[in-house]
């Protein structure tokens, strides 16, 4: 800027100034935790009922022949559950004549038990602790000096 004094001819000269901000930031620790897992174990006695099925078997001898042209008896079911299977034979006469030997009876009987284990069961739990935080200047643990600016 160029002005004048006093009205005389002389010239000043004035300085200006001019304030400049410069922000850095740096990281400053509050503090710390420690995480960490705990498991505990538990053992619990297990009581469940198991069923389970099994075949009686009973052969009833029979014995008669079949008459000329009859069928050979086909398995059958009866009332109680019993599947009855007729079990022929052929047996060389002068003829061949089918003979019912036997029937076999398959009665299916359920059966139910009472059974106890041991069970192990694991339940996971975290605990946390608050740390103060590291002193100024200490490393971090990316080796970098606490307190300074952040890269």
């Amino acid at each position: 800027m160029v002005g004048r004094i006093d009205g005389a001819g002389d010239e000043a000269v004035l300085p200006l100034a001019e304030e400049l901000l410069r922000i850095g930031k740096r990281r400053v620790e509050t503090g710390r935790v420690r995480v960490s897992v705990a498991t505990d174990v538990e053992e619990r006695l297990v009581r469940e009922a198991l069923r389970s099925e099994r075949a009686e078997v009973e052969r009833v001898p029979v014995g008669r022949e079949l008459a000329g042209g009859e069928q050979a008896p086909l398995v059958r079911r009866e009332q109680d559950g019993t599947i009855v299977v007729p079990v022929v034979e052929e047996v060389l006469v002068v003829e061949r004549r089918l003979v019912l030997r036997e029937e076999v009876r398959l009665r299916v009987a359920a059966v139910e038990e009472i059974v106890e284990q041991p069970v192990t069961l694991r339940r996971q739990r975290a605990e946390v602790e608050r740390l103060p935080p590291a002193a100024a200047g200490a490393p971090d643990a990316a080796g970098r000096p606490r307190g300074g600016p952040a890269a």
